[in-house]
């Protein structure tokens, strides 16, 4: 309901944004408004019975749950990629259940609020599921905070950018910020490819790129044992704040034991960080550049960890290490660290001896006791 309610926002903005824009024929007048101007304006088109506005002036005895379902099934039919993705049963619940969320979310202010004041209500929900611990501990959503700053640093501006773990896609949804800040339209510059283990997830992503109004390809899969784009060597961009210190990976797994994302090898203790850490440079191609969420101990990690580390440093592609303080993330207090990838230093030898630490542990803004951020100068 909070996708439909976030979706009707953008209908309306992009709308009066439509309108206003259309040109006038002397004889036949305005034309209609299309599917494709709302793809132009990066809005999700919603038929009109998945309208807000229409499901909000129902009459109480008719069935919401039942014009819920079909709100639904009506942008499946609009939309491919969202078909199976969105649910049909809400009749699960109470009608006085949907009936009072309706209200909630009919105010006004939700549509004159300036910014994307529904983006943020969308990432809180995100962050309130995050927190009940459905999603393995929440992590599927990364802090906006965090996005930024891997946003900032690799400046995803062509190409193909991928994200591995990609959650709800917050990476993907952040780069179109980026973009259209440069005056540029993600479409034409950049696509995106997504894979996530979870279904849930799955389709959180699908649901978050469609409101957003973004092309993307996503494919659920497990990335420890496929690759199910087949992008190893091929990206431009890769970005994910992925699951860490997984342990249980089989490595006797021949797509494992052979995987060309893995060009260091693998490491012998039963902790995945230096398997995802390989991922984002092996799906890198000679000038591509990658940033991702580490756990701060693989920095210094021993043993096998840290001869596959010399290896990477060696490569001349270690090209930022930031360290992150506490907090940052609603579902764990423990510090972590960035990590940055660019193998364009690889043949620059006025680049390639040189890793660029930054220690931001005492750098954030105190949100709530159990929350730090960065404001957006910091950023």
């Amino acid at each position: 309901m909070i996708f439909l309610r976030h979706a009707y926002r953008r209908f309306k903005d992009a709308k009066t944004k439509i309108e206003a824009s259309l040109s006038v024929h002397p004889q036949r007048g305005r034309r209609q408004i299309t599917k494709d101007d709302f793809q132009q304006a990066k809005a999700i088109f919603l038929p009109d019975k998945s309208r807000w506005d229409y499901l909000a002036t129902l009459p109480e005895s008719n069935d919401i749950g039942e014009a819920l379902d079909e709100a639904m099934k009506s942008i499946e039919k609009e939309y491919e990629s969202l078909s199976g993705v969105l649910p049909k049963d809400y009749n699960l619940f109470e009608k006085s259940l949907l009936q009072r969320l309706i209200r909630i979310f009919n105010t006004e202010q939700l549509d004159t609020m300036p910014g994307d004041v529904f983006g943020r209500i969308y990432e809180y929900f995100l962050n309130k599921f995050a927190m009940s611990g459905a999603q393995e501990g929440g992590g599927f959503f990364t802090p906006p905070s965090l996005v930024n700053t891997i946003v900032n640093i690799i400046e995803p501006n062509h190409g193909i950018v991928l994200d591995p773990a990609c959650g709800s896609f917050g990476m993907a949804v952040q780069t179109g910020h980026f973009l259209e800040d440069l005056g540029l339209n993600p479409s034409e510059k950049v696509t995106f490819y997504g894979q996530e283990k979870a279904d849930t997830n799955t389709k959180l992503a699908k649901m978050n790129m469609t409101v957003h109004g973004l092309d993307c390809n996503i494919i659920q899969g497990n990335t420890f044992y496929e690759d199910q784009h087949n992008l190893a060597g091929k990206c431009d961009f890769v970005m994910a704040n992925p699951p860490l210190n997984v342990d249980g990976v089989d490595k006797n797994r021949d797509s494992v034991k052979t995987d060309p994302r893995l060009p260091f090898g693998l490491p012998k203790s039963d902790n995945a960080n230096y398997l995802w850490i390989q991922y984002f440079y092996g799906y890198l191609n000679a000038n591509g550049r990658s940033g991702f969420v580490m756990a701060s101990s693989a920095s210094d990690a021993g043993h096998s960890e840290k001869a596959i580390r010399e290896q990477l440093v060696n490569t001349g592609a270690v090209d930022v290490m930031v360290s992150i303080g506490t907090n940052f993330f609603y579902t764990r207090s423990l510090p972590c660290t960035l990590w940055f990838f660019d193998r364009q230093k690889e043949n620059d030898p006025k680049r390639s001896n040189t890793t660029f630490m930054l220690d931001l542990r005492e750098v954030y803004r105190k949100v709530s006791s159990n929350l730090h951020d960065f404001t957006p100068e910091q950023l």
